[in-house]
């Protein structure tokens, strides 16, 4: 099997000018292989789509009840969010309700993400680390030491008791062993999982089934039904996430990751997919997110045409005129 093929290629007046190689794998919520391109056992870091997992333990044990989190704040725990005022708002509700300050917070500080896109031009000084892209994810690792009256201040080491239940439960959900995740720290210093795209597509393909779960039905349900119900606090206004989840109308869950990574799945049909583009070109993986989708029959008119600039096809220059395309180089293999 051809470990890596290319997914998206670029042409300049017609000649070929990029090429951005990955993988897909399609799975089932059992984890039996559907389609794929490349390998669909690339091991790949999760990166930010783990986050609805490592909401798991909170979940499981109440958290969102115990502290009154609305579903709103459930899906900020799941969110790569653009640090808007109404992302801050809703960190700093979750803190204020576990009694912590936002110092407490271990994910770092950086530009607010909405800066990115052109929305704001935030000053130093006037964000912090409620606008990291991750603090709704590290609000909801706080309040589950304070639930559990375990130490706040060491929460991201591996071997507290936080970590080693997210390893757990990521395990159990992507139909891995625990030994067998392979780990590294991500971007806000938390642990992160690599492991194979097949089994990263399988814990989404569950995650979007909901309470039909056999091991984490009303967890799942919880947190699907609040990322599918909040897009925009998931991700952000003009963001990509926000974008498919809303083309989707309910039926699609995603989380893009960092550095090529994105996670698929599909309420109604029970199926999953992961992508990863190898050299984490951002527009790339969006363009083969459109592609997989296409190809899988999960389009209709209207969410082909509402995802159509996430294609990217044609390129354009500073002046708009069209100078290449972009365009998918790939076709999905059924599973042997």
């Amino acid at each position: 099997m051809t470990t890596l093929v290319p997914l998206i290629e670029t042409t300049r007046g017609g000649t070929l000018e990029c090429q951005h190689f990955g993988a897909v794998a399609v799975v089932d919520t059992a984890g039996r292989l559907l389609a794929h391109a490349g390998d669909p056992h690339w091991l790949t870091f999760t990166r930010s789509t783990l986050k609805a997992l490592q909401a798991l333990p909170f979940v499981k044990a109440g958290g969102p009840a115990h502290f009154g989190f609305t579903e709103a704040q459930v899906a900020l725990m799941c969110a790569s969010h653009s640090g808007e005022p109404m992302h801050v708002h809703a960190v700093d509700g979750m803190l204020q309700r576990t009694g912590l300050s936002h110092r407490a917070l271990q994910c770092g500080c950086h530009v607010p993400m909405y800066a990115e896109l052109g929305i704001g031009h935030p000053v130093v000084g006037s964000y912090d680390e409620r606008h990291h892209n991750c603090s709704g994810k590290h609000a909801g690792f706080l309040a589950w030491c304070v639930q559990h009256g375990q130490p706040t201040g060491s929460y991201l080491a591996p071997g507290h008791p936080l970590q080693q239940a997210i390893r757990r439960e990521v395990a159990r959900a992507t139909g891995l062993k625990s030994e067998d995740l392979k780990l590294g720290i991500d971007g806000c210093s938390a642990p992160n999982f690599a492991m194979p795209l097949s089994h990263l597509a399988r814990a989404y393909a569950r995650l979007a089934s909901g309470e039909r779960d056999p091991d984490f039905g009303e967890p799942f349900g919880q947190l699907s039904r609040a990322m599918t119900a909040h897009p925009e606090l998931v991700s952000g206004t003009a963001r990509s996430d926000l974008a498919f989840m809303r083309a989707g109308r309910g039926d699609w869950v995603t989380k893009v990751g960092a550095d090529g990574v994105q996670a698929f799945a599909s309420t109604s049909r029970g199926q999953g997919f992961a992508l990863k583009v190898i050299d984490g070109n951002k527009t790339a993986l969006f363009a083969a997110t459109v592609a997989v989708l296409d190809q899988l029959g999960w389009l209709d008119t209207r969410q082909r045409e509402e995802l159509r600039p996430w294609r990217a096809e044609a390129i354009p220059n500073a002046r708009g005129t069209q100078v290449g395309e972009r365009k998918p180089a790939f076709r999905l293999r059924a599973a042997s």
